[in-house]
């Protein structure tokens, strides 16, 4: 017993020796500095390119500076590279660069401090790239933006002593936006551009415009071609509900206005796409539309909208013909499905399916007389598939 006790001391004095000698032996050397071997501005920012000293346990290179904005910031870039971006800045004066070398065990290297001026921010190619055009209802907003990068443009809509403001996020290298919900009436247009670091172009006056006249298309002249359409009407569901002007509502089922596609209805099998073909009984253009899920729930928790839910619709085609043979596609879409990991779905999602989806074409519609929605997924149910309700808007009752 007594000669187990001295071994375990030994054991426990030769463990706490070698963690004391791996202690005393980690590395404290800081690594050597960087070669700079080139820097290149660019549009709001710089990229520097370097060679890495000898050291073989970097981890990382380190750049600080204080941006145009007057904030201390920073970026690092592996050891992989041999080049770091500075960005954000919208100056037309030298920026001061502290360049650092940093190991696996957090040693900083001397600092090496370049200088350089960048070019005039990316932010002011795309306000001077911006194109405003009528279009149905609103206007067409086009740009370039050669950086890729995140830009939030401001388009201020002045109408009479009316001023609304609204805010266009994109990063892609051509943009093209449609500003939808605008009276028919000259009104001015401006624009200013923002980067992700809050640099800011000045206000400018771009256009002064009349949006295109656009009306909702009325909906009472449609009828169904039943022949070419899945059944709709089971259970309380009807088809021609999808487009009676009424939307089904959460809180009761009263309205009941949506319909149904069961799959003993329809030979057993939901056999998708499932078509729902319409005759307007007129020629129509249209350029946007908007769709309605079912709301009520039946047996579901109280008050909680159905949205989401796997009988619900989820993606379609949009198809126009003028004589049901030759069918067009105005495009794919899909409602999307928001929920997160745990199933659960956030209230301006829940809002967003109440006041209906929006869609927009991506231009213009030839005119056509018969229109086919047809159904792609619903949210996962192989029984049922519902919808509520469907309006387009463009030119109506064309000659």
């Amino acid at each position: 017993m007594k000669t187990n006790k001295i071994l375990r001391i030994f054991l426990v004095f030769i463990i706490c020796f070698s963690s004391c000698k791996d202690d005393e032996s980690q590395d404290s050397i800081a690594p050597g500095i960087l070669n700079i071997e080139n820097i290149i501005p660019t549009n709001g920012g710089g990229v520097i390119s370097y060679s890495l000293p000898d050291d073989s346990d970097i981890l990382f290179v380190r750049a600080e500076y204080t941006n145009t904005l007057g904030d201390d910031v920073y970026r690092v870039s592996s050891s992989h590279n041999n080049s770091i971006e500075i960005d954000g800045l919208n100056q037309n004066y030298p920026i001061q660069v502290k360049l650092f070398v940093v190991d696996e065990n957090e040693n900083v290297s001397d600092p090496v401090e370049i200088e350089f001026t960048p070019l005039p921010s990316f932010i002011f190619l795309v306000q001077e790239s911006i194109s405003i055009t009528p279009d149905l209802g609103g206007v067409k907003l086009e740009w370039e933006n050669i950086a890729e990068k995140t830009v939030y443009v401001h388009l201020h809509i002045t109408n009479g002593n009316d001023v609304e403001t609204r805010i266009i996020s994109s990063n892609l290298l051509s943009e093209s936006v449609f500003v939808r919900g605008l009276e028919s009436v000259e009104m001015i247009f401006s624009t200013k551009v923002e980067d992700f670091d809050g640099n800011i172009t000045e206000l400018e006056e771009k256009a002064t415009l009349t949006p295109l006249f656009e009306e909702m298309i009325d909906k009472s002249t449609w009828t169904l071609i039943s022949q070419l359409s899945v059944n709709g009407n089971a259970w309380e569901g009807e088809t021609t509900a999808f487009w009676d002007d009424v939307v089904d509502t959460a809180e009761t089922n009263s309205d009941n206005s949506y319909f149904i596609i069961w799959r003993d209805e329809n030979g057993g099998t939901l056999d998708w796409p499932l078509d729902i073909v319409m005759d307007l009984n007129k020629n129509v253009r249209v350029h946007r539309f908007k769709v309605w899920q079912r709301a009520f729930w039946y047996g579901g928790p109280t008050g909680v909208p159905y949205y989401y839910q796997e009988e619900n619709m989820r993606s379609f085609d949009l198809y126009a013909s003028n004589n049901t043979i030759d069918w067009t596609l105005l495009g794919q879409f899909d409602i999307g499905d928001p929920s997160d990991e745990s199933g659960n779905i956030g209230q301006d999602f829940i809002d967003a399916a109440a006041n209906g989806h929006d869609f927009d074409l991506d231009g213009v519609s030839d005119a056509f007389r018969y229109l086919k929605f047809s159904i792609t997924s619903n949210y996962g149910s192989d029984t049922y598939v519902h919808g509520s309700e469907i309006t387009l808007w463009g030119l109506d009752n064309l000659d």
